[in-house]
């Protein structure tokens, strides 16, 4: 089965034949996608699906711009200040992937009081006027010890690999896996750093703090720092522990070589890129004047040993396992949740 059917058949949001100008008319309407981070694959992927999918909406007259904008620097008073030139801008509608849930609110604030769409994703925000897309990330995080509860019984100690500091993302994933060890109380994190979802932050984090740990079984991540952690545990005389991986390329290549060589088993678990671009259909249908509940599940992503080899080969080289979606999704998705 490919990703694009796993994703949209776990969420029950088939995809169904449907031309993207099946709608009433937002051609006129201008949508900008506010990024706070894009140093690594799945930042560059989320930005890569963003646009390729919203290009062609553009092309096709369905929207009239669909602009992407990252700021320098992960600060939520960056892109506050980016939020509110897109309100001087004259925008209609505002995706945004936040650099905090709750420091971007005032900025959101304004821009629904002058009339913006502000549909955040991934990143979420709480002010009650945005429209919010996620999955359900602390169960991201406690699956990941509930599978490692299956192949390790006895329990062991864990290392845990966070993401970016103070984006809600990160804390909701750590929570989840805490979460995981208390309802597996045979497992202890005896470790924690910051790999920024990032391979090679997580590689020079992983070799610092090793030297400091006692034996591990299991290394909990939150996406874009399995590799590196294989490759700093590579580098010593340590047993190559369980690690849970995040479906970038790199990993589940190593994963494959692993597997092939040692019968290695892990398992790989993330949120996929391209749901910006379901974000983006998502504030189409809201300029359209769909009535859209505000908060949205979509379901994460998962690669286990068995479909392990399919989903490397429709991965591309240095990037992430990834859907994009369409209208039709869009329309599902909200449909879905009536």
């Amino acid at each position: 089965m490919t990703i694009r059917k796993m994703l949209l058949a776990s969420a029950a949001i088939a995809c169904a034949a449907m031309p993207v100008s099946a709608l009433a008319d937002t051609s006129g309407k201008k949508i900008a996608l506010s990024n706070n981070y894009a140093g690594n694959s799945w930042r560059q992927a989320m930005l890569t699906s963003w646009s390729k999918v919203t290009g062609e909406a553009v092309k096709s007259g369905v929207v009239a711009a669909a602009d992407p904008f990252t700021t320098a620097e992960n600060q939520a008073t960056e892109q506050a200040a980016q939020i509110q030139n897109m309100i001087l801008q004259g925008y209609d509608a505002i995706v945004l992937n936040a650099a905090s849930p709750t420091a971007l609110n005032g900025a959101v604030k304004e821009a629904c009081d002058a009339g913006i769409t502000v549909v955040s994703f991934d990143g979420i925000v709480t002010e009650p006027c945005a429209w919010r897309i996620a999955v359900n990330f602390k169960e991201m995080g406690r699956s990941e010890v509930e599978y490692l509860s299956k192949k390790l019984p006895q329990g062991g100690n864990l290392l845990e690999i966070r993401g970016l500091a103070g984006v809600f993302v990160d804390d909701e994933i750590s929570a989840g896996i805490h979460e995981g060890v208390k309802q597996f109380p045979q497992f202890k994190i005896v470790g924690s750093v910051h790999g920024d979802w990032a391979q090679d932050v997580a590689q020079k984090a992983v070799a610092g703090i090793l030297p400091s740990l006692p034996e591990i079984v299991g290394v909990v991540t939150q996406g874009g720092d399995g590799y590196g952690a294989a490759q700093a545990i590579a580098a010593t005389d340590r047993k190559m522990p369980i690690i849970i991986m995040g479906n970038r390329e790199d990993e589940l290549k190593w994963w494959k070589e692993q597997k092939d060589a040692k019968g290695y088993e892990t398992m790989s678990v993330s949120i996929a890129p391209g749901v910006s671009t379901l974000a983006f259909w998502v504030a189409q249908q809201i300029l359209d004047g769909k009535q859209v509940k505000k908060d949205l599940v979509v379901p994460f992503l998962r690669i286990d040993q068995d479909n392990l080899e399919t989903n490397l080969a429709n991965t591309q080289a240095g990037g992430v396992a990834n859907v994009e979606y369409t209208q039709a999704d869009a329309i599902k998705v909200i449909e879905s949740a009536k």
